[in-house]
């Protein structure tokens, strides 16, 4: 796989995803210093899950948002979906990966009912799409009237005195970690990764795309001088005939 293709080819995506799977977990905490674990955190708060929410979590990967979503809430009922197979596999050995029902599911034609969930989530999900919109429509369809979509994503970093550094950091330091703790595999997944991140949309037009899916109440937090997103929105009720006149 290139590095500096940025097409999101789902087969290039789906192996190299399964490739680093036994180290993903590691090198996500070592990359972050462990702040991702408060992120997911932010993103199940805002969720607001409610007692016996049906609940999605997209391109789960290794199950960290969905089982921060069980700590949560232990009566949903959560599905962890995600179309590489190699990293739901890590996370059906976690302690809690028999808590919550595992699904392959592409995030472009999910396979589920219209209005099947109170809240859909994802992490890292839209960066690494092949599709933005269609996967944002697909999502707020099996969203019920009413549910919250959230997604935690990384966010290229905005002007700042920082920026030289953190670019630095991300075209440098990450490859580097990635290859002494994956190795070659590792190396070459973590260039893509933050490459993808450079690359990618920023927070106002995530924004403006989560409108266009049919969203309202559009919000956004940034963490880490604005290098990660985390973005949330409603699925609005349908009129009925008689209140539209």
């Amino acid at each position: 796989m290139t590095t500096e293709r940025h097409d999101k080819d789902p087969s290039q995506i789906q192996e190299m995803f399964g490739r680093i799977a036994p180290r993903y977990n590691l090198l996500n905490r070592l990359m972050t210093a462990g702040l991702d674990t408060r992120w997911r955190r932010a993103l199940v708060k805002e969720a607001a899950i409610p007692d016996e929410a049906t609940v999605l979590d997209l391109a789960s990967g290794t199950g960290d948002i969905a089982f921060a979503m069980r700590r949560q809430s232990p009566r949903a009922r959560i599905i962890a979906a995600d179309f590489a197979l190699p990293m739901m596999a890590v996370g059906r050995r976690h302690a809690l990966g028999s808590s919550v029902r595992w699904c392959a599911a592409d995030a472009t034609r999910l396979p589920f009912p219209d209005g099947s969930f109170q809240v859909v989530a994802s992490g890292y999900l839209l960066r690494n799409v092949s599709d933005i919109p269609t996967s944002l429509r697909e999502q707020t369809r099996v969203l019920q009237e009413g549910g919250r979509l959230l997604a935690l994503d990384s966010a290229p970093p905005p002007p700042s005195l920082l920026r030289p550094a953190i670019r630095a950091y991300l075209r440098y330091g990450i490859p580097l970690l990635g290859r002494i703790v994956g190795g070659a595999s590792g190396a070459s997944a973590y260039r893509y990764l933050p490459e993808s991140t450079l690359h990618f949309r920023n927070p106002v037009e995530l924004v403006a795309m989560f409108e266009e899916a049919g969203l309202t109440n559009v919000c956004h937090r940034c963490f880490l001088f604005g290098t990660m997103v985390l973005l949330w929105g409603d699925k609005p009720a349908t009129l009925s005939s008689d209140a539209r006149g």
